[in-house]
């Protein structure tokens, strides 16, 4: 559902369960029926707190034409990819992965803490390069104060901060913490459309309140972001400039037409879950799960959404 208020869309979240025996329920704000992209980020799935620190158990699964984003409030993930990386991410640290042409890769909530809090956030890549060779990437940033506010860049550049992974269009990936009673004016690119996705507080963005799980976005001219805080708020910056591209997007994989998406679910159920070519488009995962089947493509063709 979204509502526009003053300029601003507010993206209400709509809750999925992500399958297996203990399905993990997450708040999904992109992609929605009037809004596939702010930026290049097509994908946001929020989570937690759960009060199971092992709530999360993806098994082997494939992504095509977009970069994954791991962020975490609270917990402990183990990732595995098809490349042979394996880390773990806690709270304050970024995993980014690439997927390119083709990945395979698992997430593994650990017992290192006592609930699992953070989101899964996705990029489609630009035409030029997603058919790149895939690959993945750690970083921890700094926090540092940006008024009575704490930020941390974990995608793109903001406020003389730059965060050390790749990305192959304009983007911003920031949390940003505002205490209780505060204002603050975040400089941002004209050229640029933002969200700011809510995870907890009361928060107003440009004036507009913008409830927890809630994506507040503001299109492209805006030379500040002004967030303020009736009570303590924590949220994320997502921006970009617009992607400018149509795109299909079907389970995990984003490309360009119906065709290409049937394609590669084909290779996927062939090469990797019936075992046909392991050396395939997307490789094999470390990992004792088996890989996850896809499910049946609409009846329908798949139409590409800007």
């Amino acid at each position: 559902m979204t509502a526009t208020r003053q300029g601003i869309e507010v993206l209400a979240a709509r809750d999925v369960p992500l399958g297996g025996a203990r399905a993990l329920t997450v708040h999904r704000t992109l992609p929605q029926r009037g809004r596939t992209l702010v930026g290049a980020w097509c994908f946001a799935d929020a989570y937690g707190p759960t009060p199971d620190a092992t709530a999360m158990d993806l098994p082997p699964h494939p992504h095509t034409g977009l970069q994954t984003v791991s962020w975490l409030y609270a917990g402990e993930i183990e990732h595995r990819d098809s490349t042979g990386a394996r880390a773990l991410v806690r709270p304050g640290q970024v995993n980014l992965m690439t997927a390119g042409r083709g990945i395979a890769h698992t997430e593994t909530s650990t017992a290192a803490a006592a609930a699992l809090h953070g989101v899964q956030l996705w990029v489609a890549l630009p035409d030029a390069h997603r058919w790149i060779a895939p690959f993945f990437e750690h970083a921890e940033p700094e926090a540092i104060a940006l008024g009575p506010a704490t930020l941390r860049v974990f995608v793109g550049e903001l406020a003389g901060q730059r965060a050390a992974v790749t990305t192959f269009s304009p983007l911003l990936g920031a949390q940003l913490d505002v205490p209780a009673g505060a204002t603050v004016r975040v400089p941002v690119d004209p050229a640029f459309e933002h969200g700011f996705l809510v995870d907890a507080g009361a928060a107003r963005v440009q004036g507009v309140p913008v409830p927890p799980s809630s994506h507040g976005v503001v299109g492209t001219g805006a030379r500040e972001l002004v967030v303020s805080a009736d009570t303590p708020v924590r949220g994320l910056l997502l921006g970009g400039v617009p992607l400018g591209e149509q795109i299909v997007m079907w389970w995990n994989f984003v490309g360009r037409s119906h065709d290409e998406i049937e394609r590669f679910r084909r290779e996927w159920q062939a090469d990797v879950v019936d075992g046909g070519d392991p050396h395939g488009r997307f490789g094999t995962v470390d990992h004792p799960a088996p890989p996850l089947p896809a499910p049946e493509l609409p009846r329908v063709r798949l139409r590409p959404r800007s």
